[in-house]
């Protein structure tokens, strides 16, 4: 029995090979099956394993890698079904390359997705780490595009040389074009080592513009003002331009309240009044505490300022608007008065003629 079932497996084996497109199916077969295994494989037991471990394996990233996984497994058991048929050799070739092609995108756009999602997943985690993990992430796109189009030319056997020879010429003419392209990416560079801002930074350029750091790019910076408008400045623009950072070094922001008194007020009461409604707004900070300053004597009232730190740059309209607010309805409560301009016009009429001489004309 033992004998006869060799002989009949020697004579399979026999067969397949002299068969060669029953060996390239049955190939593609064995391929696909091994496919389908590896897929339950990812979707079942690394599941299971990351419940019952620490290890935690988000589903995102097991819904990016187990469709180019098996993908790729009937993609590289084509190339074997081909080099088993032993085709022609320009038709081998062309088929060979396509399928090379598509194993190549497939797992460059599988890698790009995988290096966008872990680094979303560092910057929740390290939010300090913004801009690193971003300016990585850009690097890696870049050396994953060189890398594919290395291999893709290495696939189709193309001749660079041509290419290679006249990049001296075409160096020089893409290097005049793209001057302020490659100004604004040593300039995203100087960003990135100088740190002057950070996402999320409220900084005021220095043609006024405010707002809000939402982006550092390889070629621009997003910023978004009060107004939800969105402002793209040139890196190399802003790595060469007087920037304020009003988020560092501390988060908070000073806001400054100017008024004027009548000359005859309790000076205590409006220094106590003005320290009162800037305690009992929620936006100022406690720390350091809100103050008043006696500025000049003005020509009708005297001059206050009245200084506190909001939280955050973000509330400085909103807080100003709440602080004039209080600060009005607080002096009508405790009678203190807000004066206005005053001037008066004095009118002197000439005395009358009693020399009794006529006038001159």
């Amino acid at each position: 029995m033992t004998e006869l079932f060799q002989n009949f497996f020697s004579d399979g084996i026999i067969f397949i090979a002299e068969s060669r497109i029953l060996g390239a199916i049955i190939i593609l077969l064995l391929f696909a099956l091994l496919a389908k295994l590896v897929d339950l494989f990812i979707h079942r037991i690394i599941k299971f394993v990351s419940v019952k471990s620490k290890i935690e394996i988000d589903d995102t990233f097991i819904g990016i890698i187990h469709r180019p996984v098996w993908i790729s497994i009937l993609l590289i058991g084509g190339l074997s079904a081909v080099k088993w048929v032993h085709l022609y050799s320009r038709f081998t070739f062309t088929l060979t390359a396509t399928l090379k092609s598509l194993l190549v995108i497939v797992i460059g756009l599988t890698l790009n997705k995988l290096m966008k999602g872990i680094c979303q997943r560092w910057c929740s985690l390290r939010p300090q780490w913004v801009e690193i993990i971003h300016f990585s992430e850009n690097i890696g796109r870049v050396l994953l595009l060189i890398i594919g189009v290395g291999l893709l030319l290495t696939f189709w056997k193309i001749n660079v040389t041509p290419f290679l020879a006249s990049a001296g010429i075409a160096g020089i003419a893409i290097a005049l074009a793209a001057k302020d392209t490659i100004a604004n990416f040593f300039g995203g560079i100087n960003l990135f080592v100088d740190k002057p801002f950070s996402r999320g930074d409220y900084i005021v350029l220095e043609t006024g513009e405010r707002g809000e750091v939402v982006d550092i790019g390889v070629r621009s910076t997003r910023i978004r003002t009060r107004d939800d408008e969105q402002i793209s400045v040139p890196n190399s623009i802003v790595a060469n331009t007087k920037i304020i950072n009003e988020s560092v070094p501390e988060p908070r922001f000073r806001i400054r309240i100017k008024l004027n008194v009548a000359y005859d007020s309790d000076l205590d009461n409006v220094e106590e009044t003005l320290l009162d409604v800037a305690r009992s707004n929620q936006s100022i900070a406690r720390e350091p505490e809100p103050r008043v300053r006696f500025r000049s004597f003005g020509d009708s009232s005297l001059s206050y300022e009245l200084l506190c730190w909001a939280k955050t740059p973000a509330d400085r309209g909103r807080v100003i608007h709440e602080l004039n607010r209080s600060i009005y309805s607080e002096f009508n409560n405790r009678d203190i008065r807000i004066p206005f301009p005053r001037q008066d016009i004095h009118i002197h009429s000439r005395s009358p003629n009693t020399t009794g001489k006529p006038r001159d004309l």
